[in-house]
């Protein structure tokens, strides 16, 4: 697992970064199978992720800097003074941006396929559309669906006056549909001329930081899957996240063949 070993996490505990990922965006608390009863629940439960990465941050401040991420914000001038507070919500942003963006976008890409045999047809053909395809699928998935933001002045936005302090959402998930600036968005092409137009990153100063890491990890997954031949049956749809904020796949029976 790819933050496990950013964050040089217990191996043996790394499903723990998959559970805590879940829980922080976690609403449907009326399901059968739901993670917590109510938002005390959840935040109760939080407190764990809390207290064992201040463990964490303890070891490794009173350890010489290593090359790892918990370590270089403990040692950093920049981030060492941080309470407990701010590094419990850089490290949520980092384990839900972390975990859900390539999660979702790994079952997503595999079911956007299935559903569009032509693409799927395309990549096989040539291995060399594996980026446009990593690509186009983050754009399509939209793992992440929107973000808030407070407005620090007044500004006009294509003509809607904003005051000072209104809160702002923007909704990825839309612009990436948004036929003005990309053409035929509501279709999944995997060969796409203009393949990196999307938001599903942000932009400006909030992207996101991991943004070539997602794709670095979709592409080599996507280039072993075409270069060992495997044939992945979809065999039913998805069953989806009940969530606002983030697009996710909870589950999807697949056949694997060689």
């Amino acid at each position: 697992m790819m933050l496990a070993t950013l964050f040089d996490f217990p191996w043996e505990e790394r499903r723990k970064l998959t559970y805590w990922s879940d829980l922080s965006t976690f609403t449907d608390y009326g399901a059968p199978d739901a993670l917590a009863t109510d938002e005390f629940d959840k935040f109760e439960k939080l407190k764990d992720m809390a207290a064992y990465f201040g463990r964490l941050w303890d070891e490794r401040k009173d350890q010489p800097p290593r090359f790892d991420l918990i370590s270089m914000l403990a040692h950093s001038p920049a981030t060492q003074e941080m309470d407990l507070k701010k590094f419990m919500g850089q490290l949520t942003l980092l384990i839900v941006g972390g975990n859900d963006t390539t999660r979702n976008s790994m079952s997503g890409g595999l079911w956007y396929l299935s559903q569009n045999p032509e693409e799927f047809a395309k990549v096989r053909a040539d291995h060399g559309l594996v980026p446009k395809l990593v690509a186009e699928t983050i754009r399509y998935q939209s793992p992440i669906i929107h973000m808030r933001r407070t407005a620090t002045r007044d500004a006009d936005l294509a003509g809607r006056k904003i005051k000072a302090g209104d809160k702002v959402i923007m909704w990825y998930i839309s612009g990436n549909r948004d036929e003005e600036v990309i053409e035929d968005a509501d279709r999944f092409i995997v060969d796409r001329r203009k393949h990196r137009q999307h938001l599903s990153y942000g932009a400006g100063i909030h992207r996101c930081v991991g943004d070539r890491l997602a794709d670095l990890q979709l592409q080599i997954l996507w280039e072993e899957i075409l270069k060992r031949g495997l044939q992945i049956e979809v065999l039913d749809r998805p069953t989806r996240s009940v969530s606002n904020f983030i697009r996710g796949i909870k589950s999807m029976p697949v056949r694997i063949a060689a």
